[in-house]
């Protein structure tokens, strides 16, 4: 018996959960360079709960793909964050429906007794706080992948 390899998975949907920085560390490096509609964030107060519908670059698919020649992918997922206390939104025009934001990376700061910020960080030096009562994150994709539209891997200018 051997151990299992990666080329030996089948191509599933992504279902993580993150309940420390170490988890919320591999969602981020999942979500980098995701985009979304400013539109499909929300918050439930009521259930503290707080998320996102985004458009996410596969990079877990990125190397096969280049061997294999094939178009690159994105695949819609839902970010979801339970206990959230409070959100606040940092260089975001709140009041421009067809804005699209990029995210570029996800950190966790621990407060007292379990709380803490999570850290959403968005391209244009935008960004959004959640302050949560425990970290509590899951991702999961909901839908098939399809082309990304810019057939490239996303760059950065430095």
């Amino acid at each position: 018996m051997s151990d299992a390899r990666f080329e030996d998975g089948d191509e599933v949907p992504l279902r993580l959960v993150a309940q420390d920085a170490e988890g919320l560390t591999v969602i981020a490096a999942l979500l980098q360079d995701a985009v979304f509609p400013i539109t499909e964030m929300s918050l439930v107060r009521q259930k503290r709960r707080f998320a996102l519908m985004l458009n996410r670059f596969r990079w877990e698919y990125r190397e096969a793909a280049e061997k294999a020649g094939q178009p690159f992918e994105r695949v819609q997922s839902l970010l979801v964050f339970e206990d959230v206390l409070a959100v606040q939104t940092q260089g975001i025009d709140r009041t421009a429906p067809d804005t699209i934001l990029s995210l570029l990376d996800i950190s966790f700061s621990p407060g007292a007794d379990g709380t803490g910020l999570v850290t959403l960080i968005l391209a244009g030096d935008g960004a959004i706080a959640l302050q949560v009562e425990a970290l509590d994150a899951a991702l999961r994709d909901v839908t098939r992948p399809y082309l990304a539209p810019s057939g490239k891997i996303p760059t950065h200018d430095l």
